[in-house]
């Protein structure tokens, strides 16, 4: 039998751009096991309101009462998930960047030959985004992969996108401790992919497409250039030189 799969967007003021994002899960081929879960990270703007309006339509969310960031968002998540026993979840992005009808190409490779984390990579096949990236996020997106390639021995292609689904039973294992403030924001995302890849876990990646919206439908992204990027890149050194578990 299927495991439970929750699926689960983390959005911070995305009022635009989030009602695309959950008309497009809903009208997608996804399995019958699957839920929704947004993970509301404080948002001001009228975005809890409008994931309100979906709730007769089982859209569910969870709301922070102020911002904490992209790591604790996921972090609700993976908590929610686990407590109400799925045995999946599936992240993605809350600004209609990512495409939900590629959703069962990350649950294959569980489902069907037990991997613990699927990866979407927008590089791999040469899929690349589309949509107004600008040069210097592509360099960021090309940069981060080859560092974390050389300083963990694997060789990956994408491990900025957030797009991913993980097998939940992996947070049994204590040596992936989510519980540290210092992972709240962008760096919860990298220290997981680390911990699973150096801790010999069943990972892959799969081919997606990230799209970027045009400016006009708000911000592409919340990220802050050069302190976030440090927020992308500091798990690699840490966890590497041992400062951090």
């Amino acid at each position: 039998m299927t495991p439970k799969v929750l699926v689960v967007p983390v959005a911070f003021n995305e009022k635009i751009k989030l009602g695309n994002v959950i008309e497009r899960f809903l009208k997608s081929q996804m399995p019958s096991r699957a839920d929704y879960l947004i993970v509301d990270d404080g948002s001001d703007d009228g975005t809890t309101e409008m994931i309100a309006s979906y709730k007769d339509r089982g859209v569910m969310s969870v709301k922070h009462p102020q911002r904490r960031g992209v790591g604790a968002a996921i972090r609700t998540g993976i908590e929610y998930a686990r407590t109400r026993q799925y045995g999946i979840i599936v992240i993605m992005a809350g600004n209609d960047k990512d495409n939900p009808q590629e959703i069962p190409q990350l649950l294959e490779p569980i489902v069907r030959d037990n991997y613990d984390l699927v990866q979407g990579s927008r590089y791999l096949g040469q899929v690349g985004s589309g949509g107004q990236m600008p040069f210097y996020r592509k360099l960021a997106t090309r940069l981060h992969p080859w560092v974390f390639s050389v300083f963990s021995g694997r060789h990956v292609t994408d491990t900025t996108n957030g797009f991913r689904a993980i097998r939940l039973s992996i947070f049994d294992d204590k040596r992936i401790n989510l519980e540290q403030e210092w992972l709240d924001t962008y760096e919860l995302e990298p220290y997981l992919l680390w911990k699973v890849i150096t801790l010999g876990y069943k990972y892959k990646e799969a081919i997606v497409t990230k799209i970027y919206p045009p400016h006009q439908k708000g911000s592409y992204t919340k990220m802050i250039p050069v302190l976030s990027w440090w927020s992308i890149l500091k798990p690699l050194f840490y966890l590497r030189l041992g400062i951090k578990k």
